[in-house]
Order: C-alpha cells, then sequence, then structure tokens
C-alpha cells in the first residue's frame, strides 16, 4: 500500500507538508530509496537542486536537477532564490526556495536528497518542517562495491568519495532518524514507516483543531 492511501481516510484534515532529507554517503542508497518512495507516494515531490555540474549519462534537465552555470548560481544566492547550498566535488549544489514554499502550503511533502551541509542549512532556515534521515551502507567494503557497480567514474573519482564517506559518516548523529541499508526492502520500510509517522505529529495538522470542533459540536 502507498503511503498516500494509509491517510485517505483523514484527508479532510488539512496538513501542512514536511521536508524530508535523505542523506548518505555516496553510494548507500539514499538516492535509489529516494526513487522508491516518489513511485509509491503521489503526496511526495521532488524537490529538484540547481548544479553547475554537468549532467551524467541518462540525467535530464528539470527531472533530475537544473542544470545552470556558475554565474547564475551566485545570481541566485545574491537574490535568496535558495534555501540552501553546498559546494560539493568542485561543483554547486542547491535548493530553490519557491516550488519547496509551494508545495508545503498544499500539504505535500517534499522529498531533499542533499547532504550534511545542505541538512544543516535547512534545519536553521526551517526547523518545525525538517524530518532528516541518514542512511547507513551495511560495510565499507558494500560501499566501495556499489559505487563501482555503476561503471560511472574513473578510479580516482571512486577514491574521492570514499575518502569523503569519512567525513560525511561523522554527522550522522544530527539527523533525527538513521537507517542501516543492508536490506532495502527494509530500510525501504522503515523509511515509510518515519514518514507516515511524522505526518501524524499534531502540529502539523492545522485543520486537526477545526476538525475536533465539528466532531464535538454533533455530540
Amino acid at each position: 500500500m502507498a503511503v498516500g492511501a494509509a491517510r485517505a481516510g483523514v484527508g479532510r484534515i488539512a496538513r501542512r507538508g514536511l521536508m524530508l532529507v535523505l542523506s548518505s554517503p555516496s553510494g548507500a542508497g539514499k538516492t535509489t530509496l529516494s526513487r522508491a518512495l516518489l513511485d509509491a507516494d503521489a503526496n511526495v515531490v521532488l524537490s529538484v537542486s540547481v548544479t553547475t555540474r554537468p549532467p551524467r549519462p541518462g540525467e535530464v534537465n528539470g527531472r533530475d536537477y537544473e542544470f545552470i552555470d556558475g554565474r547564475q548560481f551566485d545570481a541566485m544566492i545574491g537574490e535568496g532564490e535558495l534555501l540552501e547550498w553546498a559546494r560539493v566535488f568542485d561543483h554547486d549544489y542547491g535548493t530553490p526556495r519557491r516550488p519547496v514554499e509551494a508545495a508545503l502550503a498544499q500539504g505535500r511533502d517534499v522529498l531533499f536528497d542533499i547532504d550534511w551541509q545542505g541538512t544543516q542549512q535547512l534545519r536553521e532556515k526551517a526547523r518545525s518542517d525538517l524530518v532528516s534521515i541518514f542512511v547507513l551502507p551495511p560495510s565499507v567494503e558494500e560501499l566501495e562495491r556499489r559505487l563501482r557497480s555503476r561503471a560511472q567514474d574513473a578510479d580516482d573519482v571512486i577514491r574521492g568519495r570514499m575518502r569523503k564517506a569519512a567525513g560525511e559518516l561523522s554527522h550522522w548523529a544530527e539527523y533525527d532518524y538513521v537507517v542501516l541499508n543492508s536490506n532495502f526492502e527494509q530500510a525501504f520500510t522503515e523509511v515509510t514507516s518515519i514518514l507516515a509517522a511524522e505526518r501524524l505529529r499534531r502540529e502539523r495538522q492545522p485543520g486537526l483543531s477545526d476538525f475536533v470542533r465539528g466532531l464535538q459540536a454533533k455530540l
């Protein structure tokens, strides 16, 4: 059952959307989990980041990223159009503000596939809307195997990602939840369970008071 279907019975209660962050070292599985969640739940939308890096094979502009140049990126920062931004492997990444705020106001949940730097910035700007999950790999050996199985990066790039993983792992305790991705189905179940519980928080349902008052008026 899709996560959204589980809420069909309470669809009349107005709800503000949340920001769901998935972070992990490259190769730990956050992107695969993100795609599965988007396929399973129509109420979750992906925050499409802007980036100055060139597209990888198979990536589509506007679907995976908005590919822009450095001058455009700097202009977006200067005009306050980014919720967060960071420089990763010599390229800039950032989250456009307006589509995220519009989705939240409509009661839709926004999924972020970002690193710890971006997560820290989101926490500073929108703590009450944020739910963060750190995805751990089962082992260093498996992490490297997954990176090599992509067949997209040269050996020196993979070595760089493995070195960076040590620093990324040091930030796991800054997240609300930690999921071990040794078995994909189990990890996905845990992510969807976290989302379902966070949607039911009282403070995320601004229509709840009116709904309860309506029930009381008929008693």
